[in-house]
């Protein structure tokens, strides 16, 4: 086929305003991914747009397997809050009120 580029798991962004952190979620319009390196802005880096990841989250939030979840990106966490925030994915696995992190499929959800 001609016209295939790439599978898409990963692929190479320019760095948005401010630059990226490695291992946490950028948001570029309706485009998520987990950074695979830090980059200042306009600079190439690879992101992931699939898979599942241990992301930082509100630590006093308890999120349960299947919670949908957002990204706070001033907070640069995982929330359930949804206004201001960006949808990412789902909870794999259930994380207590308190913990640092929250493991989550990076994706569209169904419901």
């Amino acid at each position: 086929m001609k016209n295939f580029i790439q599978p898409g798991k990963s692929i190479d962004i320019s760095a948005p305003a401010g630059g990226v952190t490695s291992g946490l979620i950028v948001v570029i319009g309706s485009l998520v991914g987990v950074t695979a390196a830090a980059a200042l802005e306009g600079e190439a880096v690879s992101i992931s747009t699939e898979g599942v990841f241990e992301l930082p989250k509100v630590s006093a939030l308890a999120i349960a397997v299947g919670d949908k979840v957002y990204w706070d990106a001033a907070a640069k966490v995982v929330t359930k809050t949804t206004t201001g925030n960006t949808l990412v994915g789902i909870a794999v696995e259930a994380a207590a009120n308190p913990s640092p992190t929250v493991k989550l499929k990076l994706g569209a959800t169904t419901v």
